[in-house]
């Protein structure tokens, strides 16, 4: 039976690429694709595909936030993340919240079908780049939390909407929440993090993989 795969990137041409490389295989099936996170956690939870690979950094909501979700609601599909980041947040990041690979955009061509391969084994993989005893020895030595494991799951949410450019009346549409309510978890998660003005917030959210660069 072969091995069923969801494509999860905000450029179209990255899924189209690597829907080619994976469908070339005997034992691939690809059954679809999206380009923002809650498209990809709807429809995971509808097709229950073996494998998603998905990129790390996509917009509404981001990959790690997705990898909680899909990992919640369908315990048999295993993640692939996808990034071009190679920082050990990013990789201890999904990892933590359950994805099984973790592959740079650079390599991922060369790699993507052995990833998938080995994930649906149950085995971890990281990319040729990334050597697990970095990562062993970062989870090991981790003495001090993420900034973002200060925030709810809320928060994040809202600190990713907003940094994507939505107003609070936009947010608060996405989320079901009021404008005012929205405002008042902006105040409260910038004070969390120690985050001043809005640029800053932009930067934080950039380097620590919640909002695509572009």
């Amino acid at each position: 039976m072969a091995i069923t795969v969801y494509l999860a990137d905000d450029h179209a041409v990255v899924r189209d690429g690597l829907r080619v490389l994976l469908e070339a295989q005997p034992d691939i099936r690809v059954v679809g694709d999206a380009g923002d996170g809650n498209e990809v956690v709807r429809q995971v939870a509808r097709l229950h595909p073996d494998i998603v690979v998905m990129d790390i950094a996509m917009p509404e909501l981001n990959g790690i936030e997705a990898t909680l979700r899909i990992r919640e609601a369908c315990a048999g599909t295993k993640v692939v993340m996808l990034s071009m980041h190679s920082s050990t947040e990013h990789i201890f990041r999904s990892l933590q919240a359950g994805a099984l690979g973790y592959l740079l955009k650079e390599s991922a061509g060369a790699e993507v079908v052995e990833a998938v391969r080995a994930v649906h084994a149950g085995r971890r993989f990281l990319g040729h780049k990334i050597t697990a005893a970095v990562v062993d020895d970062y989870i090991r030595e981790r003495h001090t939390a993420s900034p973002l494991e200060r925030l709810s799951p809320r928060e994040r949410r809202i600190l990713q909407l907003i940094v994507e450019g939505k107003s609070s009346a936009e947010a608060a549409a996405i989320l079901f929440l009021s404008p005012k309510t929205v405002d008042t978890y902006r105040s409260r998660l910038m004070h969390k993090l120690g985050v001043a003005d809005f640029s800053a917030l932009v930067k934080f959210a950039i380097s620590h993989g919640l909002t695509p660069l572009d």
